[in-house]
Parts: structure tokens; C-alpha cells; sequence
């Protein structure tokens, strides 16, 4: 091919060029074509630059939309080479150019990534939340245009003072979504007064939750005496074994040790930064630490992984009965009972028996729902439920007061947030304030201490899912770059893929 057409503009000064300086052939790669690599031979001219006040004595004619200066590849090629590299980086970019019969390794792949300009001015309701590059050591913060679900920028760090220079540096922002963190709270107080903090509807839901289900654990006996009042279970053949004892394993004993560590530094008034920077912990971690009590914490570690170990609990009072007149063979016992429909592992059957034998085996309690399943009928919406778990929560109710209690405040709040009634609010704090159990109303005391951002999360439209979105999209980014890739990296693709 040869470049033709009138002369070319002097790219410095903008004067066309008059007289010819000379020409040569240049070669540009170009993409595939019908599965064969293809080549451009194009002949292009020089030109001189007759103006005495330029400092180029001579320039290149280009032809748009096919060269570019100091580029052996075609603008096409070059923009197919960017595009694999913002979805799939080095290696894995490398590997698909080489089964489509583009020469470009790795290097060269990274080196033409850029991250886009990032606008002078917010947008003007800017979304904000933490994404992890090493879960629960170092964290970073996204920044998103929430009417438009596009990232804005990225930053090394989720400190507030990141985040006010930020928005110092790019003012514009009227509506601030976020999450609970209180770092983002600070730097919108000191660099954006006058923007109104939206809180996100979801954490609201979620925080709600955990309280929920903490008043369902605390009040857990309450459920097992009203069952045993009603329909004593049968009692299985007595075994006399030692006294039931904390099985001694290494997570309890790990509980144990930490929770001393905790409350040792506590009673040094350590801060809960400064105990989770010793030792290496989270500050969420170090704060359950704070607050449970440590029969609460030896008794989730002691049923860690207990999902699988209750498909055997209808067949334990048989286990034991049968251990009790001498047959303690795993292998037999763990055939008769899947005979009668236990589906588990023969590993759990084992287990039970090893805990029979030491002593550290829980006597049979009658069937209760667990604190996590009775949230779940409490928070899901009511049409949802079937009868038969609409039942099983009357019951529930029933049983104990102060899960009635939280039962009817979670509801409330629920209408409120679907409703967009956060008017209603105050009220709905003063009530759980006032006679609501202690998760429940620690979660108002919270509400209030942020009730101006909670308020606007209840009226407003405007939430953070498009945040959680992106945040997601982040997780799959990293593992395609196995974990390996620098900041300035990671937020190239991250700003050229949003």
C-alpha cells in the first residue's frame, strides 16, 4: 500500500507541509486473517516544515485509523493487543494471542495498558467501599459513579485521610454511598461537609441479622425447655460414662489462649487497633473477643463443622443404646444405621463412638431449630415462609419473649427499609432502647450514633449494590493475576475493564 492524498500537517506547529523530503516503505502488523498472520507493506512520504519558528525541520504523514508514530503495529491490531490485556493480562493474554497467531508476549501486552484519566470533578453521587489485596492484612478502596456503575478511581488504601485528599482533589460529589466503616465517615465529615452520606441498606439488613441470631443463641435454652415441656423426648438406655468434659481440641484450646490474650491486653487498655496489630488478628476478630463471653466462643469452636455431624442426631440414641449392651464396632453400628437411612460418613459415626468411650459424648436433647435457621424465617419476607415454618416460628415465639420481641422489631425495621419510611426511625430506636434484648438494642445505639446517613439510606433510592458489584468484579480480576501484580497494575485493569 502507499499513503496518498494532500499533504499532512506539520504535527507540531499545524502547518501543511509543501515540499516532499523523501519516502520509505514501513511494515505493520495487522490481525489475522482467515487464520493466517498478515502484514502491511505501506510506503509513506516525508515532508519539510517551512516555518522558520518550528523546531521540526521534517515529519511523517500517518494514515488514520491504520499507523502511528514509532508503531509496528496497525491502530486495529494495537487495540485488540489492549483489549486482551485489560481481560486477561501477561501471561494469560500471551497465551490466547499465541493461539490466535499474534506475536506479543507478556511484556509487551502490560506495557500498553494505561489507566484512563480520572475526572477532574466527582460524579455526583460517588459510591465508596474497601476491597482486599490480602484478605485481613491490607486493604484498598474503590470509587464508584453510582448512576452510572462505572469505577472512578482506586485507591492503595482505605484510610481516611486517602479518602479526604481525594475528595479535596475532586469536589462535585452531593450523595456519598458507603457501608458502616467509620474511616470513609471521618473524611467525608473533614473534605465533603455538605454531601450527604447514604448508609447501605443491605449492611443495615445484615447487621440486623447477627443481632438477631445472637438473642436466638443466648435464649437458646429457653427453646429446648419449652420442647422438653411439651413432648419429653425418649430417653435412650443410661451409659455410665465419666463426666462429660470440653473435648481438648486444638481450636478450643486455640479459643482459649486467644481469648486470655485479648483480655490480658485488655485490662493493659490496649485499643482494639493496637491488640489486632500484636496479635495479627482483625479488628472485627478482636471485638467478638471483646464482647462474648467465653463459654459462647468454646461452644461455636467446639461445634465447628457440626453441619455434618447432625445428620447423625436421630440416630444417636440408638448408637447409644446399642454401645451400651457391647457393641461398640464402628463399622458394624454405622451399617445398621444406614440401613435405616443415616446418609452421612462413617468418620461422624466414629466420632460419636471415640467421644462415648472418653466421656465427652452430649447427652440427646430434643430437636430444636438452630439460632441461624430461626433468623432466617425472621428476616425473610413472611410470603415466603411455608406452613410449615410459619408453624415452626409461632412456636418459637411462643417459647421465648424476648425472641418475639426482636421478632416484632425486625419486622418493623424490615417494613421500614422496603418501605423507604426512614421518618420513622427515631421511633423505631426509642422502642428497641427501651425494652428490646441486648443485641437488639446495641444495634439502635448504633443506628443512632449514625442516624443522619441511616435515615437517608431509608428514604433515599440510592444503595451500594453497584458498589458490591464491582467489588466482586475486583476478586476475579486478582485471581487471574494469581495475586502477583503491583497496585499501579492492578488499577490499570481494573479502570480500563469498568
Amino acid at each position: 500500500m502507499a499513503a496518498c492524498g494532500p499533504p499532512p500537517r506539520c504535527p507540531d506547529c499545524g502547518i501543511p507541509g509543501r515540499r516532499r523530503h523523501s519516502a520509505y516503505w514501513r511494515t505493520l502488523a495487522e490481525r489475522p486473517f482467515a487464520g493466517r498472520k498478515f502484514a502491511i507493506r505501506l510506503r509513506v512520504r516525508r515532508f519539510f516544515c517551512d516555518r522558520a519558528r518550528c523546531r521540526r525541520t521534517t515529519f511523517v504523514e500517518q494514515v488514520p485509523g491504520l499507523s502511528q508514530r514509532y508503531v509496528r503495529a496497525s491502530v486495529g491490531l494495537k487495540q485488540w493487543l489492549r483489549a486482551v490485556a485489560a481481560e486477561l493480562g501477561g501471561r494469560a493474554g500471551e497465551r490466547l494471542c499465541h493461539k490466535l497467531g499474534i506475536a506479543a508476549g507478556r511484556t509487551r501486552l502490560l506495557g500498553l495498558l494505561e489507566a484512563p484519566e480520572v475526572p477532574e470533578r466527582a460524579p455526583r453521587v460517588l459510591g465508596v467501599d474497601e476491597f482486599a489485596f490480602r484478605r485481613g492484612r491490607t486493604y484498598g478502596t474503590v470509587l464508584v459513579g453510582v448512576e452510572t456503575g462505572h469505577v472512578v478511581d482506586v485507591l492503595p488504601d482505605r484510610t481516611s485521610e486517602t479518602f479526604a485528599a481525594w475528595l479535596r482533589e475532586h469536589p462535585g460529589a452531593e450523595i456519598i454511598c458507603r457501608d458502616r466503616a467509620s474511616a470513609y465517615t471521618r473524611a467525608i465529615k473533614k473534605a465533603a461537609p455538605g454531601a450527604i452520606e447514604v448508609a447501605d441498606r443491605w449492611h443495615l439488613l445484615q447487621n440486623l441479622s447477627a443481632a438477631v441470631e445472637k438473642t436466638c443463641h443466648q435464649h437458646r435454652s429457653c427453646l429446648r425447655k419449652h420442647v422438653e415441656q411439651e413432648e419429653p423426648p425418649p430417653l435412650p438406655p443410661v451409659i455410665n460414662l465419666p463426666v462429660p468434659e470440653l473435648p481438648r481440641t486444638p481450636l478450643v484450646e486455640r479459643t482459649r489462649a486467644r481469648y486470655a490474650d485479648v483480655h490480658r491486653l485488655l485490662e493493659w487498655k490496649w485499643t482494639i487497633s493496637a491488640i489486632a496489630r500484636h496479635l495479627n488478628l482483625d479488628r472485627k476478630t478482636v471485638r467478638r473477643f471483646k464482647t462474648t463471653p467465653l463459654d459462647e466462643l468454646l461452644a461455636s469452636a467446639k461445634d465447628f463443622g457440626i453441619h455434618k455431624a447432625r445428620l447423625l442426631e436421630p440416630f444417636k440414641p440408638y448408637l447409644n443404646s446399642r454401645f451400651t449392651v457391647g457393641y461398640t464396632s464402628g463399622t458394624l453400628l454405622f451399617r445398621e444405621i444406614q440401613e435405616r437411612g443415616y446418609t452421612g460418613s462413617i468418620q461422624v459415626v466414629r466420632r460419636h463412638l471415640a467421644k462415648l468411650r472418653e466421656g465427652t459424648a452430649e447427652p440427646v436433647h430434643a430437636a430444636i431449630p438452630s439460632p441461624r435457621r430461626i433468623t432466617s424465617w425472621i428476616m425473610r419476607p413472611h410470603e415466603t415462609l411455608s406452613d410449615q415454618e410459619v408453624e415452626k416460628l409461632l412456636d418459637v415465639r411462643t417459647a421465648c419473649p424476648d425472641i418475639t420481641r426482636a421478632h416484632d422489631l425486625a419486622r418493623c425495621f424490615r417494613d421500614l427499609l422496603v418501605n423507604r419510611r426512614g421518618s420513622m426511625l427515631p421511633d423505631w430506636i426509642r422502642q428497641a432502647e427501651q425494652d428490646a434484648p441486648a443485641p437488639v438494642r446495641s444495634f439502635a445505639g448504633f443506628l443512632r450514633q449514625d442516624l443522619d446517613a441511616v435515615t437517608a439510606g431509608l428514604t433515599l433510592e440510592w444503595s451500594s449494590g453497584r458498589i458490591e458489584g464491582n467489588v466482586n468484579r475486583i476478586k476475579t480480576i486478582k485471581r487471574t493475576m494469581y495475586g502477583r501484580a503491583s497496585f499501579r497494575l492492578l488499577r490499570i485493569r481494573i479502570l480500563t475493564r469498568g
